[in-house]
């Protein structure tokens, strides 16, 4: 068998729900940064010490492009806990998080997945046009991410 080899790929899902009713979506695919995929590999396989489990979503307003060295946000603005799901025989999963009244206020226009409440892993970065997010809206946050054979 000729050399496997396999890619992760990230899709952001945003769904801004505004105080008068309006609905806001925006999606686009994100980069799976390189502490992304030593996690992927240190979860695997590593004996001892592994990384736990990608928790938590950040938002941000920062606006540099994502890049593969990207360890964090540029500018983090709140982090919630976030809820796994995936379906047996299927090559992918999301997380999702809500960031509800109050919470992340403000032009978001970056996302990533991390593992800890705070500090921690960035498995992935996004950067997107900004999502006008006032202190009564909501906004909910949905990462797929898909493994494929490349």
């Amino acid at each position: 068998m000729e050399n496997a080899k396999f890619k992760a790929k990230g899709r952001l899902t945003a769904v801004l729900r505004k105080a008068d009713g309006r609905i806001i979506t925006v999606g686009k695919d994100n980069l799976v940064v390189e502490t992304g995929i030593d996690f992927i590999c240190d979860a695997m396989a590593k004996p001892s010490a592994r990384p736990g489990v990608l928790s938590h979503i950040a938002i941000g307003t920062g606006d540099t492009a994502a890049d593969p060295e990207d360890t964090a946000l540029e500018t983090e603005a709140e982090r919630n806990a976030a809820t796994y799901t995936h379906s047996s025989g299927t090559a992918s999963f999301t997380l999702e998080a809500s960031f509800g009244a109050g919470e992340g206020t403000g032009d978001i226009t970056e996302a990533g997945i991390l593992n800890d409440t705070s500090g921690g892993i960035l498995f992935n970065r996004v950067v997107f046009t900004a999502i006008p997010k006032e202190a009564s809206d909501t906004l909910d946050i949905t990462f797929t991410i898909t493994f494929t054979p490349s």
